[in-house]
């Protein structure tokens, strides 16, 4: 469990196919502090940590993740929003993420407002798919509050901090991002598709 709340901008370092996965090697200024099975958000999708050195960790992608997500689309140098799991103890800052990727967003425009940017993100239009203004929305593991909503499109404003600290600045029109929904509206949306059948 997450809390979208990003603590590492990492960058990608090697990639090594190993059948229809991918071995991933990312180095962050937390990876000496990480442990062997742990779990982190990589661009908001969690992957368990197979090794790990004081500077960098590897994790290992599988096909379905590939398919899902932007990860199999990272190019060598990629800067990653990185998140390790929530303690107990602590604060939830963001909103609760589980790291599971719904859907591969696009980013249909940026506007830049004298500091702030705004960002539109499309996305397949599935009724489980539901965003609300004023309501949460994961983006490449960013906690964020949605702005505007439509079917399969909303926007988001983000803030100089985020946009600093996080890859969104890395990222130009056209270019994908993970979306994981808020758990409770995915819940609504499948009962209400269940109740019209």
């Amino acid at each position: 469990m997450f809390a979208g709340i990003i603590e590492d901008l990492g960058e990608l370092t090697s990639t090594q196919k190993e059948g229809s996965n991918l071995e991933m090697v990312f180095a962050a200024a937390f990876a000496g502090e990480l442990k062997v099975d742990q779990s982190v958000a990589h661009n908001g999708v969690c992957l368990t940590v197979t090794e790990r050195s004081n500077s960098d960790y590897k994790v290992v992608a599988i096909d379905e993740t590939l398919r899902k997500t932007n990860l199999g689309s990272l190019k060598i140098g990629a800067k990653v929003n990185l998140e390790r799991c929530l303690e107990l103890s602590a604060r939830i800052d963001g909103h609760m993420v589980q790291g599971h990727v719904d859907t591969i967003g696009k980013i249909e425009h940026i506007r830049d407002e004298d500091g702030s940017h705004v960002f539109t993100i499309s996305h397949p239009d599935e009724g489980h798919f539901i965003t609300v203004e004023k309501g949460s929305i994961c983006v490449n593991g960013i906690s964020l509050t949605v702005v505007d909503s439509e079917n399969g499109k909303f926007s988001v404003a983000i803030i100089p901090y985020t946009y600093e600290h996080t890859n969104l600045s890395h990222l130009n029109l056209g270019d994908s991002v993970n979306l994981e929904f808020d758990v409770i509206g995915k819940y609504v949306g499948r009962y209400m598709e269940r109740l019209s059948r």
